[in-house]
C-alpha cells in the first residue's frame, strides 16, 4: 500500500511537472484538512509527515505546556509533559504523534479532491513564477484554440491569450500554426495565471534582432531606435559599439538571410534598417530611405525639420498615405516637413520678392520720417551782423536827404537798404502803379455829357440867335 502511494506521487509529480518535494507538501497540507475533520478537533494543531522513501504517513499534535490546563486540545500539563519529554518546561510546544489507525482510508478516499485542489493551486503558483520571470522576453507557442474574442496559445507548460488588440490585422491566424510571441505580463486570476502575449508589439521586433543577430546580442552593435507599423513596415537604426564593424551588414547578413527570417516570422513586414548618427540632419536623411535627400533645413525650437527632395521622388519619400514620413519622425523624434525641390525655390523667390517690395514700401516712409522729424526741430535764427556802409554811400545820403529836405542844417541820416537798386526800383514801380490807379479812378468820377444836354445848348443858341 505504501508503495502504491509512492507512485501515485511519482506520477502526480510527473504529469504536472512538478517536483516531488512539491506533490509531498501539497498532500500534507491536504492530509492535515482531512484528519482534522475527520479524527480531530476542528481547532486542534496538526502536521502531517510522509516518508519519501517508504511513503508512510505521520500524525503529529502540536500542545503548549501550561501550568493550569484551560484549552485540553492545545495545552497539557507540566507532569504529562514530562512523561513525553523530561527537559520539558512552561511555555515549551510539543509535538506529540497521533496517528490514527486508519490513515491510509483517509488519505485515499476523503482527502482525494483536497489533494488534487492543491496539487493545482501548487501548478499555478510554479507556473506564475516561471512565466513572471520571462516578462518582456519572447516565447515561442501553438495556436489551441481561435474565438471571436481572443486566440488561445498553447506554451506547452501554461496557455497563454493573444487579444485582438495584440494581433496584426492583416496576418491570418489559424490552429496548429506555430508562432513567436512578445510575453508582455502575467496576472493571477480564480483559474490560474493568465499570460498575455502579443504580435504587434514593437520590442518583438527588437527581440526577434537580438535572436537573429549575435552581434546585437552580444552588444557590439546597439540598437539605438526602432519605429513600426506592425504588418506593413519597420525602421531600425542601429549603431556600432566597436570598431571595425558594419552595424547595417551585421543586421541584413550575408545575402540578406538575417533580416529575411525576421521578414518570414512576420509575414513579410518590411524592415528598414539604417545607420545612426548624431548629427539630426544626417539622420533625418538616412531615416527617409529609400528616398534621396536634397537639403534639410531644422527649427530646434519647435523640433521640426524642412526636407527637400527631387521632384520625382516626392511621393516615395512621403510613402503610401504617408508611411515612410511618418515612420522616420516616429525613429527620429522630429516633425518632418517634406517639399520638392522646385516647390522650395518658388517659396524662396517669393520670401524674396516679398522682401524687397517691404523694403521697397519702407524707403518712403523712412525718409518722410526724417523729413517730420527734421521740420519738428526748431531752427536757430542766426544773428547777422550789418555790414557798415562805404563812405560814398554814406555822402550820396546826405546829399539826397538835404535836396529833399531843403534844408540846410544837421544831415538826416537814411538806411542804406532805403538805396539799394532793387529796393528803390521796387519803390518806384509802387509808386506808378498807384498813380494809374488814381487816374482811372478820377474819369470814373467825372460827368459825362449827354446828347440831351447838348441838344439844350443848341436851342438856346438858337434863340439867342433869333
Amino acid at each position: 500500500m505504501k508503495s502504491e502511494f509512492m507512485v501515485a506521487i511519482t506520477q502526480l509529480s510527473a504529469e504536472k511537472n512538478l517536483s516531488r518535494e512539491v506533490v509531498l507538501a501539497a498532500v500534507e497540507s491536504a492530509l492535515i484538512s482531512a484528519y482534522r475533520k475527520d479524527s480531530f478537533a476542528p481547532n486542534q494543531n496538526l502536521a502531517v509527515k510522509i516518508n519519501p522513501n517508504t511513503g508512510g504517513v505521520k500524525v503529529y499534535v502540536k500542545k503548549t505546556v501550561a501550568e493550569k490546563v484551560a484549552d485540553a486540545v492545545n495545552e497539557i500539563t507540566l507532569a504529562a509533559a514530562h512523561k513525553i519529554d523530561k527537559n520539558a518546561r512552561i511555555g515549551d510546544t510539543l509535538t506529540i504523534e497521533a496517528t490514527p489507525p486508519n490513515a491510509g482510508r483517509i488519505a485515499a478516499q476523503t482527502a482525494r479532491q483536497v489533494i488534487l485542489q492543491r496539487l493545482h493551486e501548487a501548478e499555478h503558483h510554479a507556473i506564475y513564477e516561471e512565466f513572471t520571470g520571462r516578462e518582456s522576453d519572447i516565447v515561442t507557442g501553438m495556436i489551441q484554440r481561435i474565438t471571436p474574442d481572443n486566440i488561445y496559445i498553447d506554451l506547452g507548460k501554461a496557455e497563454a491569450i493573444l487579444p485582438p488588440a495584440e494581433q496584426i490585422h492583416n496576418e491570418r491566424y489559424r490552429v496548429g500554426q506555430r508562432l513567436k510571441l512578445y510575453l508582455m505580463g502575467v496576472t493571477k486570476s480564480p483559474k490560474g495565471p493568465q499570460i498575455i502575449v502579443s504580435r504587434s508589439h514593437r520590442e518583438l521586433l527588437r527581440k526577434l534582432l537580438e535572436l537573429e543577430v549575435p552581434e546585437i546580442h552580444s552588444g557590439a552593435v546597439g540598437l539605438k531606435a526602432l519605429a513600426r507599423e506592425p504588418g506593413y513596415r519597420s525602421k531600425v537604426a542601429v549603431a556600432a559599439r566597436q570598431e571595425g564593424i558594419d552595424p547595417v551588414g551585421c543586421c541584413v547578413g550575408l545575402r540578406g538571410i538575417r533580416i529575411q527570417n525576421i521578414v518570414n516570422e512576420l509575414n513579410g513586414e518590411k524592415i528598414d534598417v539604417i545607420l545612426w548618427v548624431d548629427d539630426p540632419k544626417v539622420l533625418i536623411a538616412n531615416a527617409l530611405s529609400p528616398a534621396q535627400v536634397t537639403s534639410v533645413e531644422l527649427n530646434e525650437a519647435e523640433t521640426t525639420a524642412l526636407v527637400g527632395v527631387p521632384d520625382k521622388q516626392l511621393s516615395l519619400a512621403i510613402g503610401k498615405e504617408g508611411q515612410n514620413a511618418r515612420l522616420a519622425a516616429k525613429l527620429t523624434g522630429w516633425r518632418i516637413d517634406i517639399k520638392s525641390a522646385s516647390a522650395l525655390e518658388a517659396e524662396r523667390a517669393a520670401k524674396e520678392a516679398k522682401a524687397e517690395a517691404e523694403r521697397a514700401a519702407a524707403e518712403p516712409v523712412a525718409e518722410l520720417a526724417m523729413e517730420e522729424e527734421a521740420e519738428s526741430v526748431e531752427p536757430v535764427e542766426e544773428t547777422k551782423e550789418t555790414e557798415p556802409l562805404p563812405i560814398t554811400d554814406i555822402k550820396l545820403v546826405l546829399t539826397s536827404s538835404k535836396k529833399e529836405t531843403g534844408e540846410t542844417g544837421a544831415p538826416t541820416i537814411r538806411f542804406a537798404e532805403d538805396i539799394l537798386p532793387g529796393k528803390a526800383a521796387a519803390a518806384k514801380k509802387r509808386a506808378g502803379k498807384g498813380k494809374k490807379e488814381a487816374e482811372l479812378k478820377a474819369k470814373e468820377l467825372k460827368p459825362k455829357k449827354t446828347r440831351a444836354k447838348r441838344a439844350y445848348y443848341s436851342e438856346d443858341e438858337d434863340e439867342i440867335a433869333e
